[in-house]
């Protein structure tokens, strides 16, 4: 009996390594590929300002692409978490629609990150190749998650960040352990391919990180209930952008044209491209130098709500690290932190808030920021964890336990 335990054990290992190799493989290569895209429009549009204009075109061609290809009803990342929990089929469609439809926001001006659509592009994917692979129905959700994580990682170059967030993101006090070898194997797959197509994985060495010290560690939880209060309202902007603007312009067309001209009026209005795209470069300029203006975090907020709200493909994730980034250099210098380590911790404890994923973000500041002040990043991800509640990025994201209590609560985040 103990034998036949071992060799199904062995069996079943070999089985998810040999699948998750392919997935990292095809993962890595698309996500790689979608990275230079982006990257690419990204360029373009810097290079070719006047652009943005064709923002409301842009909206309407994204929402007839969806049309024309029967998904009518396009739920984003969280078709995604549905089918891990549910077991349904993911289209396979998703994938080069959000590819595409993605790589327009960006060229265009919209404000919105890229991971989401990895989330999608590697969960339709991963689906997929579970099913070529013809694993049962019960197991598709592991490659689902094996997807994600390799799309994750080619793009960040953070696999072990991808890896505990896809075994995360789905129900809040839970972790599939049961993935966790799939998803290692896929993620750091995915990574090696991302390395070889000269991808750079994103990384920053901090100036300053201040000593552990009971003072400090005070300061950085201040920082991080900030962060959590901040989380709350990106959340809540977010879902209320997209239901006021489908209640409001019951017309799909219509609705991404007006929130592509709203956007394009605020950018005018603003005079500055700062909140246009992902914003990688001030999330550089707050982390490296100390620098981000006053209100960048809120303004963020709302191009990015306006953005997805209206119809829009991308993430919200980049901006996410957009709006801690720039929260924490303008906050962290009140508590007396340095303005560049408080915006490495706004990354790290923003996100955490959002995706309420704290493993992840523990490891997402030591794959970005280094094994320096890992104690430091890791008690304000706890804060932020706690106190951002029931709400998060993903309506289809389940609080199964509470986060107050060893209390079984199984109902969606706000």
């Amino acid at each position: 009996m103990g034998s036949l335990s071992a060799g199904s054990y062995l069996g079943t290992f070999l089985k998810w390594t040999v699948i998750a190799s392919v997935t990292g493989v095809v993962g890595g290569f698309v996500g790689s590929l979608f990275h230079i895209s982006v990257n690419a429009a990204t360029y373009f549009r810097q290079s070719h300002e006047y652009i943005i204009f064709a923002l409301p075109l842009a909206g309407a061609l994204i929402t007839w692409l969806y049309h024309i290809f029967g998904l009518h009803d396009d739920g984003g990342t969280n078709v995604i978490i549905d089918s891990v929990r549910t077991k349904d089929h993911v289209p396979l469609r998703i994938a080069p629609l959000i590819f595409i439809s993605t790589c327009i926001t960006h060229l265009f001006g919209g404000s919105a990150g890229r991971e989401g659509a990895a989330l999608q592009l590697g969960g339709s994917i991963g689906g997929r190749i579970g099913e070529l692979f013809k694993i049962d129905k019960e197991d598709l959700g592991l490659d689902v998650m094996c997807g994600m994580s390799a799309l994750f990682a080619s793009l960040f170059g953070t696999p072990l960040t991808a890896c505990f967030f896809a075994m995360e993101v789905i129900s809040v006090g839970i972790i599939y352990y049961a993935a966790l070898v799939p998803c290692m194997v896929s993620a750091l797959t995915a990574y090696g391919i991302s390395l070889l197509m000269k991808t750079e994985p994103t990384r920053f060495e901090l100036a300053s990180v201040p000593d552990l010290s009971p003072l400090t560690l005070l300061k950085v939880c201040l920082l991080a209930v900030v962060c959590a209060g901040v989380s709350i309202i990106f959340c809540v902007a977010m879902k209320t952008a997209h239901k006021e603007f489908s209640e409001r312009i019951k017309n799909k067309y219509l609705r991404a044209a007006v929130g592509g001209l709203i956007i394009v009026i605020l950018t005018l209005l603003l005079r500055t491209t700062d909140y246009n795209g992902a914003g990688s470069e001030i999330i550089e300029r707050a982390i490296l130098q100390g620098e981000a203006k006053p209100l960048a975090f809120l303004l963020k907020i709302v191009f990015t709500a306006v953005t997805i709200g209206c119809g829009f493909k991308g993430g919200e994730i980049v901006p996410t690290m957009f709006i801690g980034a720039a929260l924490g250099c303008v906050v962290a210098p009140l508590f007396g932190l340095d303005a560049g380590f408080g915006a490495a911790v706004g990354v790290a404890a923003l996100f955490c808030a959002v995706v309420n994923c704290p493993v992840a973000s523990i490891f997402l500041s030591l794959e970005l920021f280094g094994s320096q002040g890992i104690i430091l990043f890791a008690a304000a991800c706890c804060v932020s964890y706690m106190l951002s509640g029931s709400y998060g990025l993903y309506s289809s994201q389940k609080l199964v336990y509470s986060k107050l209590h060893t209390r079984y609560v199984n109902q969606n985040t706000k």
